[in-house]
């Protein structure tokens, strides 16, 4: 479907005017949208499945785990929690804004919100954060991506049969139509892709003041260091398992590892070992691998691949018909080498090695790069872990596992710097998408002139320090 400016400004006023009704600040009634919600995930899971397959190439289990089930998750989160998250805060006003004694801050919702979101995991990342903002009290007009066009087509129509299109509507097309929806003057902006459309979006927000959570896979990408104290079959199976995952088309996901010289051979030997084990000896013709989401994501790989073939130890192979490239390994590669200084978002796996002594030079380098969205330790030296989690900046990560740091129920989701900003998740989705209004409630009676002019600084000064105090 085309859509022109004049379209999509009748939609979001049409939002606007229902906003206004009152109608989304009703606790209850968002409740009830929140069911609604899930119910119709529910009974939708095989178009969902199905619209995954035809995308991304995903198997029943992996959408389930990947895209569906996360979202019903969530949003019974929402439904244990959003009573106790809404209401409003109760604060002692203090001794200086007496006799005004009560203070409350009321989570208040942005209004009309804009929820753009990227084609990896279609369902989650766009409904997942709908109910974010349902939530919160607010509507939502929804530009979905545009690769990943069944799930977009599937959504469109779940959308429009769960919601009328003044609370929750959802648009397709290209960048044409999300350069037409930031023309648009919004409340809330939520963006999920990467960091170079990530500037755009914030660019175009600003010309509104319009506050703004981006989602992004960080410009340099994730790292897994794995020390030579670690346990190497166990690293070796999480970390085949997550790249394995959406074909390494995930923010979060392990873009490049560095392992201790000290156990290189054998780390990398049961990396393959792990792969044969999980997706067969040649992973493109399995059918439960993903691909990748288009062509060009896989000319691009496969170009990756081939600049590097003499360093391939593992896979290197693909099916430019199926989309399938198989995961590969390559080593040795420096710190310094281009591939290790951007994002990939596909199977391709470089490994760095550094003598397990020179740990703080390989950690200077990457406190050096953009911020990452994850990072991901192995090793038995757990208060050096803690330590270097403690002390640098990233967006979330795990200790001796990989990704499920963002499954874990009440914590927030999200990266800092060019992996983003802004959390959710939870109560932290809720946050996101509410302003929290501080109001105080004065008194009109024993109401105190210290404030006023004319002032006597002999009288007022010293009881204006002891109640500061």
């Amino acid at each position: 479907m085309s859509y022109s400016n004049q379209e999509i400004q009748k939609t979001v006023e049409a939002q606007r005017a229902f906003f206004r009704t009152g109608t989304t600040l009703d606790v209850s009634w968002r409740l009830r949208q929140l069911r609604v919600l899930r119910d119709a995930v529910i009974s939708h899971e095989k178009e969902f499945e199905e619209a995954l397959q035809k995308d991304l190439g995903r198997s029943k289990v992996e959408a389930y785990l990947c895209d569906i089930g996360p979202v019903v998750v969530e949003i019974n989160e929402m439904l244990h929690g959003l009573k106790r998250w809404a209401r409003p805060e109760r604060h002692f006003s203090g001794l200086m804004c007496f006799p005004s004694l009560v203070t409350k801050v009321y989570k208040m919702p942005y209004g009309v919100t804009l929820v753009i979101s990227p084609f990896n995991f279609p369902i989650l990342l766009t409904l997942g954060v709908v109910a974010a903002s349902i939530c919160g009290g607010n509507t939502v007009v929804i530009k979905a991506s545009a690769k990943s066009c069944h799930c977009t087509e599937v959504m469109k129509k779940f959308i429009a049969k769960v919601f009328p299109p003044e609370f929750v509507t959802l648009i397709d097309g290209g960048h044409d139509v999300a350069d037409m929806c930031l023309e648009q003057r919004w409340d809330k902006i939520f963006y999920t892709g990467s960091p170079k459309v990530g500037k755009h979006v914030l660019a175009k927000a600003a010309e509104n003041l319009t506050p703004v959570a981006l989602e992004l896979g960080g410009e340099t990408g994730n790292w897994c260091i794995v020390r030579k104290d670690a346990d190497i079959e166990d690293a070796a199976r999480k970390i085949v398992f997550f790249k394995l995952c959406n074909a390494g088309q995930i923010c979060i996901n392990i873009n490049q590892i560095a392992v201790a010289k000290e156990i290189a051979e054998p780390f990398i030997e049961a990396l393959k070992a792990a792969f044969v084990r999980q997706i067969g000896e040649d992973a493109q013709e399995n059918m439960e691998y993903p691909r990748l989401i288009t062509s060009q994501a896989y000319e691009k790989c496969a170009a990756m691949a081939e600049g590097h073939r003499n360093r391939i130890v593992f896979g290197g192979k693909g099916n430019p018909d199926s989309l399938r490239f198989a995961p590969t390994l390559i080593y040795p590669v420096n710190i310094d080498e281009e591939i290790v200084r951007k994002e990939l978002f596909c199977p391709l796996l470089p490994i760095v090695p550094f003598k397990d002594d020179d740990i703080n030079d390989v950690l200077e380098v990457i406190e050096s790069r953009e911020h990452p969205l994850a990072m991901y330790l192995f090793t038995k030296d757990i208060k050096w872990a803690e330590r270097v989690m403690s002390t640098h900046q990233y967006g979330g990560g795990c200790i001796n596992e990989v990704c499920v740091h963002m499954m874990v129920k009440g914590v927030p989701f999200g990266g800092v710097g060019h992996s983003g900003m802004g959390a959710y998740h939870g109560e932290w989705g809720f946050r996101e998408f509410t302003h929290p209004s501080t109001v105080l409630k004065g008194s009109t009676h024993f109401n105190l002139s210290l404030r006023e002019h004319p002032y006597r600084e002999s009288r007022i000064l010293p009881l204006l320090r002891l109640l500061e105090r």
